[in-house]
């Protein structure tokens, strides 16, 4: 045979490229691509977790606007962060969400490192941990957020499911929740919603909490909680309650929180992991190995966005304005949830939609099957994801009527 004319395969022939499959879209982002495919001027997103305001726009808020003009006075050069971030960010963020008199924060036994978003804190946490508690199980509530299996599983966990919202009641499954986390193995870690449960919206109650913080001592479990919607249920501080209550048992805990829903900086991805240690010195060796973490990661994080928040929450009048401008935000998704009871409860009488009232937060479990759903994308342009998950923040007085008529559609045929 003569080599010199044996046929050689090309780059494109071998490349490894070339038989990758194509991923399956993401189920929150991908029901935005379809929204934002639809011609239908009239089209409606309820899947995306956004808070927009009255008029459907994304706000700018006004506590933004003037930290934004003061260090744009300042007209400083932007030089590298160190690697777990502003300093006095991370210091806000303990004072927010662990309280300015918090003993764990008064004795050094707080690490915070700033992320890229709530879900850069996940991602940190998950890598943390697989790397110094690799044998552990990760546990997440049933339902819970879609990406909180993907972080986990991308890091190397195993990932199971506790019991939590009964769809007949539209409420908690408490006792299954309580059962279930009995049988898990010491060491396991339980992902917790701190407030504002996403999709359900549906939270614990203070007693039933301090059920699950024994539980958690007793079996030697390790609590990770997501509070990525502080103030959008009661307020900061009554948000915040649960986190408070863990840091002070003597136990690990890890928060994961974000500004991007309570600042409106969604595209800044302004995030943060804290990790509740022991004592000082635990805490220096969780800080150096944490930030072994990040350099291998992204090294160091951006700037701008933490500089927001820290210039809001230091100064009394500007923290403040925040707490107004939240707290309204609050009052409007309240305000459009009871709206759509109303309206609901006016156009299909037989069917008791009262639960939603009682939610908390930017979501809402809306009880709609997935052929329902699928109904309302393909029929009306109502695009919500397939568990019926809705964002109440994204309803207005322009396009409620809409989505109550549509859903009346839906429902009665």
């Amino acid at each position: 045979m003569d080599t010199l004319h044996s046929p050689t395969p090309t780059m494109k022939e071998s490349s490894f490229l070339r038989t990758l499959p194509l991923a399956p879209k993401d189920p929150i982002l991908g029901v935005t691509e379809a929204f934002q495919a639809d011609p239908n001027g009239r089209k409606v997103n309820l899947g995306v977790g956004v808070y927009t305001d009255g008029q459907g726009r994304l706000p700018l808020l006004h506590c933004v606007a003037q930290a934004e003009d003061r260090l744009n006075q300042l007209k400083s050069a932007r030089g590298y962060l160190p690697i777990d971030g502003l300093n006095r960010y991370n210091l806000a963020v303990q004072k927010l969400v662990f309280g300015s008199h918090s003993p764990a924060l008064q004795s050094g036994r707080l690490v915070t490192a700033q992320s890229l978003g709530g879900t850069g804190g996940l991602k940190l946490g998950a890598d943390f941990l697989r790397r110094f508690h690799p044998e552990s199980e990760v546990w997440i509530s049933d339902p819970s957020w879609e990406n909180h299996r993907a972080l986990f599983e991308a890091a190397g966990f195993t990932v199971k499911t506790y019991p939590y919202y009964d769809p007949e009641t539209h409420g908690l499954d408490f006792a299954g929740l309580l059962h279930t986390l009995e049988q898990a193995p010491s060491g396991t870690i339980v992902v917790l919603h701190a407030c504002c449960h996403n999709p359900s919206g549906v939270d614990m109650r203070p007693e039933q909490w301090a059920d699950v913080r024994e539980l958690v001592a007793d079996r030697g479990l390790i609590p990770f909680l997501d509070l990525a919607y502080q103030g959008f249920a009661q307020g900061t501080e009554a948000d915040a309650a649960a986190v408070r209550e863990f840091a002070e048992m003597d136990i690990p805990v890890l928060v994961a929180n974000s500004f991007s829903k309570s600042f409106s900086l969604y595209g800044e991805r302004v995030g943060a992991l804290t990790v509740v240690c022991h004592d000082r010195d635990e805490a220096l060796r969780v800080q150096s190995q944490l930030r072994r973490v990040i350099r291998t990661n992204y090294s160091n994080p951006p700037s701008h966005g933490a500089l927001i928040v820290a210039t809001v929450l230091e100064d009394e009048t500007l923290t403040a304005l925040w707490e107004d401008e939240l707290g309204a935000m609050r009052l409007r998704i309240k305000t459009m949830r009871h709206a759509l009871v109303e309206q609901l409860k006016s156009r299909l009488p037989e069917d008791d939609f009262s639960f939603v009232a009682e939610q908390q937060g930017m979501f809402s479990f809306s009880g709609l099957t997935l052929a329902q759903v699928h109904r309302l994308r393909q029929e009306f342009s109502i695009y919500a994801v397939d568990s019926g998950r809705i964002c109440v923040a994204a309803l207005n007085d322009q396009n409620l009527s809409a989505v109550v008529e549509a859903i009346a559609c839906v429902v009665r045929t």
